[in-house]
């Protein structure tokens, strides 16, 4: 897809972050953009900021729980009466979790992460798969991480979800191929990102809020969140890792990765594979973020 002028874009996630600025670059593309986020303030913030951009007849806002496939349902419902037609899908709405061992985590701790990282990312498929093979001029880009090739200590939801991702993408991609589709796949594999992921449980849904923590607990959580946000404001701006997806629609390309920086560790992972031995010791999320 080299011309993307005159397409129309849905963007789960739309409204901070990577999401919202998919949706602008889309825009500077001349795309008409759907911007779709669970968090109706900042959507409706988002859907101002994107006005701007290129009118507010090339923008549609909708509020979208990605966890939810009716709801996904009626984005695409809603994307189709106003547009026409969708071209490209950019399942990208997640969310961080809680950082603790496995044994330690709350059902509602999985049932929240996978519900919208790897659940929201079927029911994007689910939903847009059927109409871009209808009319074959799509592409479907998703949201995972590099969490998505290797297993950091403490983040056991999120390594599922976006490990879930990447072979989700992969299925797609070789579906598509057999079945002699012109729809491509690309599959996001962010390192840091200067996003506000870390506060994601803001939009935690509350049948789903986990049980209390015990107090010190809780005070050495937020002490690290703090911490965390401070680090990850200083990584890669959103809107570079928007330009690498605009690219990747344009060329085709499967394999989207924002940096180098992991790619020592998910090689050191794959020779482990290839060699039948246990895989390396992982360092942590934090130890990453403050190398």
């Amino acid at each position: 897809m080299q011309e993307l002028g005159g397409r129309t874009a849905v963007v789960t996630g739309a409204a901070s972050g990577m999401g919202l600025a998919f949706a602008e670059a889309f825009l500077r593309e001349g795309m008409q953009v759907v911007a779709a986020d669970v968090e109706a303030p900042a959507l409706a913030r988002a859907e101002e900021q994107l006005a701007a951009v290129r009118g507010p007849e090339a923008v549609l806002a909708i509020r979208t729980d990605v966890s939810d496939p009716a709801s996904v349902n009626a984005l695409r419902d809603a994307a189709l009466a106003r547009f026409g037609r969708v071209n490209v899908v950019c399942n990208n709405a997640g969310v961080g979790g809680v950082r603790n061992p496995i044994g330690r985590l709350d059902l509602s701790d999985w049932q929240w992460v996978l519900g919208v990282n790897l659940w929201g990312v079927i029911h994007g498929c689910e939903a847009f798969v059927p109409h871009l093979l209808e009319h074959g001029d799509g592409h479907i880009v998703n949201t995972a991480s590099i969490a998505g090739h290797i297993s950091l200590p403490y983040m056991g939801p999120y390594n599922v979800s976006k490990h879930g991702v990447v072979t989700l993408s992969e299925t797609l991609l070789h579906e598509l191929a057999h079945a002699g589709s012109t729809v491509g796949v690309s599959v996001l594999c962010p390192g840091f990102v200067a996003t506000n992921l870390i506060d994601a449980d803001r939009n935690r849904p509350e049948h789903l809020v986990r049980p209390l923590d015990e107090p010190e607990d809780a005070g050495a959580r937020e002490r690290e969140r703090a911490a965390g946000r401070e680090l990850l404001g200083q990584k890669k701006p959103p809107a570079e890792v928007a330009q690498l997806v605009v690219d990747a629609v344009k060329a085709n390309q499967f394999w989207i990765f924002t940096d180098d920086q992991f790619a020592p560790v998910v090689a050191e992972r794959h020779r482990s594979i290839e060699s039948v031995t246990n895989p390396p010791q992982a360092r942590t999320l934090v130890d990453y973020l403050l190398a």
